[in-house]
């Protein structure tokens, strides 16, 4: 059973080199006990190796191998071209593979591939390998076209992260440029909408989704990752900070409380005693403090209840 290496990730590809019928059947074996994993057909990973990748690995990997097993070459595009620049997404990623195609070849998917037959005259692209890909710009303005509004703002508010490692991958400036320099295409209003609420400050798809879920509430909308430095010398930064009504809020997710990373030698109880401090001097120095879990963004009301029973006015009732 020949295994090679992409990455971190152990593989075993059948185009490598074809397995004898004793390795196939233990491979079958493997992969009906779930102890491996099928990424595209013919290429296969230990189980536990691939659920120990993020979503956004997990897709780019995907994206790879059918990479590998196209003949002909490609124009990577919309959440494939997100997932190989580093571009995180909300919620779940696709099962194929996004390629924009000419006009002429049609938009027939098939396998793992999804063709957008938009034509390529006004596609701007970079080559990738034997194929190419569209730029960050590029591709933040095909999701800002085509995904939901709420996915669609969390995608563009990625690339143009200024705090990425490495610095942002492309700016508001030019999407806005790609889209003018484009022809006019379905979803053109809902990505001016798109980049008019994007917000270079947002760290994460969960920050941004809550930015959005409490502006369609009727909330005011908030500052992202606001700093104060509280009277302790201690800096303390908002997720989301109301301003007019000095309101700070904190978005949890359980990976703070659990990541070797992020506790630094500490363990769970500990992390807890020394966020509820650094909740408690914060809440001194402010009018109102909300918390709630990354995923209660899910469920807008629980928002809504958070926020009004901590003392925020809204301009629009109960959803």
């Amino acid at each position: 059973m020949t295994l090679q290496l992409d990455s971190t990730l152990a593989f075993i590809r059948r185009s490598d080199r074809p397995l004898d019928p004793v390795d196939d059947r233990r491979l079958r074996r493997a992969i009906d006990a779930g102890e491996w994993t099928r990424i595209v057909p013919g290429a296969f990973t230990p189980t536990a190796d691939w659920n120990a990748l993020s979503p956004l690995d997990r897709h780019r990997v995907f994206v790879e191998e059918a990479l590998r097993r196209r003949e002909s070459p490609a124009v990577i595009s919309h959440c494939a071209a997100a997932a190989l620049h580093g571009i995180d997404i909300l919620g779940p990623w696709p099962r194929h593979m996004d390629v924009t195609t000419t006009w002429a070849t049609g938009g027939r998917s098939s396998g793992t591939t999804r063709r957008h037959a938009l034509g390529l005259d006004d596609v701007e692209r970079v080559p990738w390998g034997n194929h190419e890909i569209t730029t960050p710009a590029q591709t933040a303005l095909d999701l800002a076209r085509t995904l939901p509004f709420t996915k669609a703002v969390t995608a563009v508010d990625q690339a143009i992260w200024a705090d990425r490692p490495g610095g942002p991958l492309t700016t508001i400036e030019e999407i806005l440029r790609r889209l003018g320099d484009s022809r006019p295409r379905r979803g053109d209003v809902k990505a001016r909408r798109v980049i008019a609420f994007a917000d270079p400050t947002a760290a994460n798809v969960r920050e941004s989704q809550s930015r959005v879920v409490v502006v369609q509430l009727g909330f005011p909308t908030p500052v992202v990752q606001a700093r104060r430095v509280l009277r302790s010398g201690r800096l303390a930064i908002a997720d989301l900070l109301f301003e007019d009504e000095d309101h700070w809020c904190e978005i949890d997710g359980r990976g703070k409380y659990l990541s070797p990373e992020f506790g630094a030698g500490r363990d769970a109880a500990h992390i807890v005693i020394d966020e509820k401090n650094r909740e408690n001097e914060i809440r001194r120095e402010v009018r109102g403090f909300s918390r709630w879990e990354a995923t209660d963004a899910d469920h807008p009301r629980r928002i809504w209840d958070i926020l009004v029973g901590d003392g925020m006015r809204c301009s629009r009732p109960r959803p």
